[in-house]
């Protein structure tokens, strides 16, 4: 089985893109496969650069058992296109890692975060820095993180 290498982005890299680090890493490690998936979290912006998830990612991740420990938001760089799998929480963050990357050549599938979850009405994951409803984007992440695991075992077989 090949390795597959997994980033999750967001905005500012301590709300919704880390919560998917954490949530997809513990749905990884439930499935016996820490040693072919690597999964990184970033963000298009640069303000939270160094600081550890937001207190309402923590306290989703606390209550359901799943670790955090280290996670340090940090920003997108045309570097990341290396990247098997880069998967953008909203069409902003798609677009401005296209923006980043640019015309380089690069292998990874970049795509939107809700393309796991066709059935959701959600375009976009909302984002709970602004909406505070970190339950919700929890349950979205959960859902969609399954889904994405399932595709890239089939995938990496």
């Amino acid at each position: 089985m090949r390795k597959a290498r997994v980033l999750f982005v967001c905005l500012g890299n301590i709300c919704r893109s880390p919560m998917a680090e954490a949530v997809f890493r513990n749905q990884v490690e439930k499935r016996g496969l820490a040693e072919v998936v690597e999964i990184d979290s970033a963000g298009t912006g640069d303000w939270h650069i160094g600081k550890p998830p937001h207190e309402g990612t923590r306290k989703q991740l606390d209550l359901h058992g799943i670790a955090y420990a280290g996670m340090k938001a940090r920003q997108f760089t045309s570097n990341d296109q290396s990247f098997d799998y880069i998967v953008c929480m909203d069409s902003k963050n798609e677009a401005d890692v296209r923006r980043i990357i640019g015309e380089a050549a690069h292998s990874a599938k970049i795509f939107k975060f809700m393309d796991m979850l066709p059935a959701v009405p959600e375009d976009d994951v909302p984002d709970p820095y602004y909406t505070g409803n970190f339950d919700y984007v929890y349950e979205l992440v959960t859902e969609g993180c399954e889904k994405l695991l399932d595709q890239i075992v089939s995938d990496i077989k």
